[in-house]
């Protein structure tokens, strides 16, 4: 799946994932491949991704959508 984290500022991440990790505001979730469409609101905490350029991205807060194996993350802030 495709995977972007975008703030205000700067576009952190854009590349190909194999399951990515949320922090969201009702507890953490993962999305996989193939994932039913979903719109969640996320707090402070990590954003852990799997597979090629992964990683973990602390970000402030913001909303991920996911739809058709593309996963757009609008945070607040976000580092490396």
């Amino acid at each position: 799946m495709h995977l972007e984290i975008i703030t205000p500022d700067r576009k952190v991440y854009q590349g190909e994932a194999t399951a990515v990790r949320f922090p969201g505001t009702d507890g953490s979730f993962e999305v996989l491949n193939n994932h039913a469409p979903l719109i969640a609101a996320l707090k402070a905490g990590d954003v852990t991704v799997t597979g090629a350029g992964g990683g973990t991205f602390h970000i402030s807060g913001g909303i991920v959508e996911v739809l058709r194996n593309n996963v757009i993350v609008l945070a607040e802030s976000a580092s490396a």
